[in-house]
């Protein structure tokens, strides 16, 4: 099994914890520490050595923050983790704040007494967040204090080590362009820009430059790295070799300078010292790589991570491979799906239900020559009331009996070779109350409206979010996190720099992959969301019309539970998408399934639907 569900939270550890933490404030010379969900490498996923958060405050959510003063700890999450940071963190010992709408430095800015010194550790920040702090501090007098080391490492006696997982070479027939063609492209990009060198610190980056995956962060394959691209000269890349097997260090050794991380700080200062000018993307590099790259005199620029949008607009190899991911995944949920309303709700619990989906994903990724490599994040089971509750995820301890008459919110995704996929369906264990099937339909109406979507160029995430939120608002409800997220091509599952929110100003291009997941959540009742992957479709024209426009062809391919919908809340439109769609799904599923009582459940899931 990829997903574990032993319970990871214990709140009554928090005190402790933040008691030993504060122990070291005088001798560090600090007043209050933050401690964020990071690791030296600013990704969302992060290796078990780096959950300091998490072994702090019980808090297992993937972002959030804790600042802890001498007298106060809070712990900053968002609307997506509200109801999971109450249940997993002692409200004695924490405080509990909005990450977006009430930040640290905002937080700080209010509330802190005058002449706070605030320590941080300058590798789990990017320079974007630190210049926000020294703001807020300014206006109370404070001070911020960049810290050696990191404090929770001093108290935490049990941290795991850094990881040492085996790289792997990504095949040319899904990565769609050499890796020596990628950074030459990249090269004339900082000539185009007159810059001398760029410091590449993301390793999803690294992976999709250098065509290299690795397993160092759980559900992400990557391997934890980094690269300095000079304009004119060989490539330098900071990799344990101990990952490395003989093929994949020939292979790089072709495309750059293998080095160990531990010269990576000594191959900063050594760049500082000898060239002019050095593009940094502040929002994804550690600000300690900005300071030591200042102190040692380079003239730091301030870019977008250069492989961020290449990375993004999928070429089409990629968008093969995905499509290819999404006909395996697709045969396996709708396997999965048949098994789970072919049983008594009551004999299965929301652990059984992931392990069972995991298997199948397993089973069908062997039958068809694409192993599941991993799953693209642990599976969201959540039966009833914890549906509810929208990044749950289920432990020893929360794990619930399945209960007839409920939903059931399975949020999940695998990790092939050939592609990332994540899926989200909403599936009925029996008879379902007509309220919940009213919320059910005006989710599917947001999710269709936004596949129905047809855009100029220019259109950003934010000019298309409220498509999937009007048929909701008109009922006086909304959900509290984005409509979607970017997705990597066997990556990242949470990929930008595109996602379709109320804040997302980056413009659609073809080939960009984004989920589309409007949802709605009653605290304590129930939960709804619905998911397909999408990706954008070059200009096409339209009949009558003036402007070629572009629009989403959908990735996902299983069927929307048809015992959930309420036809007639919903337009003719919506209805031929729908019935187009399934007609879609079943089609091309046929002939990856050859269990003949699923195919039979998915041509009668599959019917068309009319309203009434």
């Amino acid at each position: 099994m990829f997903q574990q569900f032993a319970t990871l939270s214990r709140p009554e550890t928090a005190k402790p914890r933040v008691n030993a933490l504060r122990q070291l404030f005088d001798e560090l010379e600090i007043d209050a520490v933050l401690v964020p969900k990071s690791d030296e490498y600013l990704g969302e996923y992060i290796p078990p050595y780096a959950e300091r958060l998490a072994w702090l405050t019980s808090f297992t959510g993937s972002a959030g923050s804790a600042l802890i003063l001498k007298d106060k700890a809070v712990i900053f999450t968002d609307g997506r983790y509200t109801s999971q940071v109450a249940k997993q963190s002692d409200a004695n010992v924490f405080d509990f704040e909005d990450l977006v709408s009430n930040p640290p430095s905002k937080w700080i800015k209010a509330n802190a007494s005058k002449g706070l010194r605030l320590g941080i550790d300058p590798w789990l920040l990017p320079s974007a967040s630190v210049e926000k702090l020294e703001e807020a501090l300014k206006s109370i007098d404070g001070k911020l204090v960049i810290l050696k080391d990191n404090p929770v490492d001093a108290v935490w006696e049990d941290q795991p080590t850094t990881p040492l997982e085996p790289v792997s070479i990504q095949p040319d027939k899904f990565s769609g362009k050499l890796a020596k063609v990628k950074i030459s492209e990249l090269q004339a990009g900082l000539k185009d820009d007159k810059d001398d060198a760029t410091v590449i610190a993301d390793p999803t980056a690294i992976a999709w430059l250098f065509n290299i995956r690795g397993n160092d962060v759980m559900h992400t394959p990557v391997a934890l790295s980094r690269a300095i691209i000079l304009a004119d000269g060989t490539p330098q890349i900071f990799i344990d070799k101990r990952k490395l097997d003989m093929e994949v260090e020939a292979y790089l050794n072709q495309l750059a300078d293998l080095n160990p991380p531990s010269e990576f700080e000594s191959a900063l200062k050594e760049l500082g010292e000898q060239t002019k000018t050095v593009s940094i993307d502040s929002n994804t590099a550690s600000h300690a790589i900005s300071m030591i790259l200042k102190d040692s005199g380079a003239n730091l620029i301030d870019r977008t991570d250069p492989v961020l949008l290449p990375r993004a607009i999928k070429n089409a190899a990629e968008i093969d491979g995905s499509i290819l991911a999404h006909k395996i995944d697709g045969a396996a949920m709708v396997s999965f799906i048949y098994w789970l309303k072919s049983q008594t709700p009551e004999t299965l619990d929301e652990i059984s239900v992931a392990k069972k989906l995991e298997a199948t994903r397993a089973e069908y990724g062997a039958k068809h020559q694409n192993p599941l490599k991993d799953i693209s994040f642990d599976t969201i089971s959540g039966s009833g009331p914890h549906a509810a509750i929208i990044h749950y995820r289920v432990d020893e301890d929360s794990n619930r009996k399945l209960q007839s008459g409920e939903m059931i919110l399975v949020d999940s995704g695998g990790q092939y070779e050939c592609g990332t996929t994540d899926i989200t369906r909403t599936i009925s264990l029996g008879g379902v109350p007509e309220e919940q099937k009213k919320y059910f339909t005006l989710v599917l109406k947001g999710m269709i409206d936004i596949s129905l979507l047809r855009f100029p160029k220019g259109t950003r995430g934010v000019d298309i979010d409220a498509f999937a939120r009007a048929a909701l608002w008109k009922h006086g409800v909304d959900y509290a996190h984005g409509t979607g997220h970017g997705v990597g091509s066997y990556l990242a599952v949470h990929e930008g720099p595109q996602n379709i929110s109320k804040r997302s100003m980056v413009e659609y291009q073809p080939g960009m992959i984004v989920s589309n997941e409007p949802g709605y959540y009653r605290d304590g009742g129930f939960g709804i969301r619905i998911e397909n992957l999408i990706y954008v479709h070059e200009p096409r024209d339209i009949e009558l019309g003036e402007t070629a426009m572009m629009g989403f062809e959908t990735l996902t391919l299983c069927p929307i539970d048809q015992d959930l919908i309420l036809p007639e809340l919903m337009t003719d439109e919506q209805i031929n998408w729908l019935n187009t769609y399934h007609a879609n799904v079943r089609d091309v599923l046929t002939t990856y399934i050859d269990d003949e009582a699923a195919l039979s459940w998915l041509n009668a899931q599959t019917k068309p639907i009319r309203a009434n």
